[in-house]
Order: structure tokens, then sequence, then C-alpha cells
């Protein structure tokens, strides 16, 4: 029997959003052809998926068994498609790519030498994002291939693999600031002193409690923190490489952090063969 792959995308979507009307919103389609969708593979299957008697729709037990098989078929799909992108000789153009300032594998000109030998015709545009805003420019087609700090969780409609190398984060203050007299502060003195955190634009983050200040970079972070004016999270390489001696390293309990890396793609838009070497180049060699 043949499933619809458009059928098979709306189910796994209303499966992990909730609802038919996020479904809808994710895959960019009116809620009324992901209710049919849906409904015509449960009429395919001769299954009821989903008991729809709540104000949302809840999996049946049906539901949940057929969900996996369907993330399977998905998944191989996928697979399917970028191993035809990568046999193919149609290369992409353009190349737009989003790095993480949490990207700190010192090899990465090398990389992009290499790039610009195998792909010379290509445009290539490299953007800054960070969290939130990283799935908001795949999700909307603006950018093909990003690296960026690992979620535990993505949208349905975002791909992603982990990098072998995950990132070094520390808690960091000018040599003048005060904290930077404590080795160790604990929690108390941090939250009693300003804290520059990351903001993304979309989206944003959780404002910690007390004085806080905010950019939607590491790179402006690391600047604030230069001037004095607070302690920020920041990724060791980053510190290590534009900041010289100018800060100090704090180590309160649980610091300094390892952060894994992620490469995303849209799955709706995966990236075309220069983008499908680049992809392979990130999770295949170890840099730093």
């Amino acid at each position: 029997m043949q499933y619809s792959p458009e059928a098979l995308e709306a189910f796994a979507a209303a499966a992990a959003l909730g609802s038919f009307s996020a479904a809808a919103r994710r895959l960019r389609k009116s809620q009324s052809t992901i209710s049919t969708a849906i409904a015509n593979l449960e009429a395919d299957l001769d299954l009821v998926l989903f008991d729809r008697t709540g104000r949302l729709p809840v999996l049946t037990p049906a539901g949940r068994r057929v969900l996996s098989h369907v993330q399977e078929i998905l998944a191989a799909n996928e697979r399917l498609e970028a191993l035809s992108v990568r046999l193919s000789d149609k290369v992409e153009p353009r190349l737009t790519i989003v790095l993480s300032d949490t990207y700190g594998q010192s090899d990465h000109i090398g990389l992009m030498q290499e790039f610009e030998q195998r792909y010379r015709d290509i445009e290539l545009e490299c953007l800054i994002a960070e969290g939130d805003d990283v799935i908001d420019l795949l999700q909307s087609g603006r950018a093909h291939l990003a690296v960026t700090a690992g979620q535990e969780t993505y949208p349905s409609d975002i791909a992603s693999a982990r990098l072998a190398e995950p990132t070094r984060m520390g808690l960091f203050v000018a040599h003048g600031h005060p904290l930077a007299a404590i080795t160790s502060p604990s929690a108390e003195q941090l939250a009693a002193t300003r804290q520059i955190y990351l903001n993304t634009y979309v989206g944003g983050s959780t404002r910690p409690l007390g004085l806080a200040w905010s950019a939607p970079s590491y790179l402006m972070l690391l600047e604030l923190t230069q001037q004095g004016f607070g302690w920020a999270e920041l990724p060791d390489w980053l510190v290590r490489q534009y900041a010289g001696d100018t800060l100090v390293e704090l180590t309160p309990r649980g610091w300094p952090r390892l952060l894994p890396v992620d490469a995303l793609w849209s799955r709706a838009a995966p990236p075309g063969p220069a983008g499908q070497w680049l992809l392979d180049s990130f999770l295949s060699e170890t840099r730093g």
C-alpha cells in the first residue's frame, strides 16, 4: 500500500506539536489540508490515530505505535534524498550557512579553503546567529545549513546531527571587576552582580534574576564583558582568540561546562551538493 509523504509528514508534525493548527503553521499549509491528510492516512490504515474528543487531538494507542514507524519512513526518505543530492552534479549556485559562536574549531579556515577549491563558482554567504534565530533562518529558507549550540529537541521540520567536538563554555569577567578577585564565587555572589546574557531576536531567552544586560551574539557579550559591565558565559575559544589577557575566568561549582554542537538543516529544503559536502565535513572531521 502506498502512503502519501504529505500525509506522513502531517501526522508526524501533528503528533510532535500537539495540534493540527500548529502542524499547519509549521508545514505552511492550511489546517483543513492537514486534517484531510491525516484523515486519509487513517482511512488507508483503517485505524484511528488521534482521539479528537478533547480540545486538542491526542494520539491513540494505535497512533503511538504507528508514529514510530512513520518516523522511520520519513528518516529513510530523508537519507535517500540526501544520497541523491550527494550523487548529483547539479551544484547549487548559492549557499547560506549560519555559524554560531559556539562553533570554535580552529581549522574552519582550512575547511573554507578546501570548500573554495571544490566549489569556486558558488556564492557563499556566512551568517552569525544563536538559538531560536538559527531555527528561524532555516525555517524561513533564509539559510540552508547551520552549526549551533546543541538542543535536546528541535521542531519536526528541522534535521540535526551532532558534531564530534563539544565547545567549552566558561564564566568570565574583566580584570578590574570585583568578582575577578574571587576565585570561585558562589551562586549568591553571581546573582548579586550584573550578568550579561545571550538574548536572541526570535523567542529570546529567560531573563536572569537581578541586574542584567543582554545581546544577541557572544562576540557582543565578550565586548561588554571586557568593558567591565558584568560577567558572562562565553565560549572559551572566543575568549582566547579575541580577548587576550583582558578577561579572568571564574570557576564556581559546575564550571566550566561542555556544550554540544549540532549541525542543522531544513527537512523541507535540504542543502544541495555543496551544502551536503560541507555538512559531511562538519560531521566527519574533528578540529580544534
